[in-house]
Formats: C-alpha cells, sequence, structure tokens
C-alpha cells in the first residue's frame, strides 16, 4: 500500500504575513505643476495662485496624491504647502514625490500603525510575490516591526524560505 502524502508547509506552524493584503484601495494620482509654471520653469506667485484656484480640487477625492514637478524648476516649499491645504478634507494622504515614494509612505503608515500583537511568539514568513506596487522599504518594515515580536521572521514562500531572523 502506498505511502499517504502529507502537506507539511500545511501543517507546519507558519503564519504567512502578505503585504499585499494590506494595499488600501484608492486612486493613484500624480499631479505635477510644470504647467502650472512659467515656461515650465518658473513660479509667478500670482499666476500659480490662479491655477490652483481655478483647478478641480474634487477629482481628488479618495486618492492619493503625489504632488511633483517634472522639470528641473526650483520649486519653494510653500507652493507644495499651498498644494496640499487645497487637498486636506479631499485626498487620503498627500506627499512630495513620486509614485513610489507615494506608495513608500502609504505603507510606512500601515506599517507603524499595524498591531503585531497576534503575532507574538509566531514563526512568520513574509511573502515575497505580490502582483501590487508593494515598495522595498515596506519589507524592511515589515521585519523589523515582526522581529520585535516573532520568535521567527523569514522571507519567501514556506517551500522556499529564506531565514531572517530568530529568537533565541
Amino acid at each position: 500500500m502506498a505511502e499517504e502524502i502529507k502537506n507539511r508547509v500545511a501543517e507546519s506552524k507558519l503564519i504567512t504575513f502578505d503585504l499585499e493584503d494590506y494595499y488600501p484601495k484608492g486612486q493613484r494620482i500624480v499631479l505635477d505643476i510644470k504647467d502650472w509654471l512659467f515656461e515650465g520653469l518658473i513660479l509667478r506667485e500670482k499666476d500659480f495662485r490662479s491655477q490652483i484656484l481655478e483647478h478641480d480640487w474634487q477629482q481628488y477625492q479618495d486618492a492619493y496624491v503625489a504632488l511633483s514637478c517634472s522639470t528641473d524648476a526650483i520649486i519653494p516649499g510653500w507652493a507644495y504647502m499651498l498644494l496640499s491645504s487645497k487637498l486636506q478634507g479631499i485626498a487620503k494622504a498627500v506627499v512630495i514625490g513620486d509614485k513610489e515614494q507615494l506608495e513608500t509612505t502609504i505603507y510606512q503608515n500601515i506599517i507603524d500603525n499595524l498591531d503585531v500583537t497576534p503575532y507574538q511568539d509566531k514563526f512568520m514568513i513574509i511573502k515575497g510575490c505580490t502582483n501590487k506596487p508593494v515598495p522595498a522599504n515596506a519589507y524592511v518594515w515589515a521585519t523589523l516591526k515582526l522581529q520585535g515580536v516573532a520568535k521567527s521572521v523569514m522571507y519567501g514562500e514556506a517551500c522556499s524560505s529564506v531565514p531572517l531572523f530568530k529568537r533565541k
């Protein structure tokens, strides 16, 4: 009689921590202000404020917004502050940068506020493959956060994981 095949992965005490599960819904928008500048390079305050007054801010409702300028213009800090004040109460989050910086900031906030007490003394594996844009920093922050409570932390898949941390 043939021996029964056992799924040792399913029987293990490993808990998979998938960062993709924490990916928040919402549109990601990069607001490039280059077209609001004189010749794409010079911020004229009066013209800039006029652009802000004419802009439809409701299009950013419940979106994650990255403020940027794709030209080599020198943008004063107050300009981004003024833009963010218009997005207050409309956008879910606002950052200065590109989409990668936006995703990084979103995940930093999520991981900073993550309750890891359910993972106390557990064997954790941080899943490596995702279909969503999970930034590399999110894996670092998740490792540091879980390392504070877990018995062990690994990376990858249960069948081929890389050990990262083991509490003695």
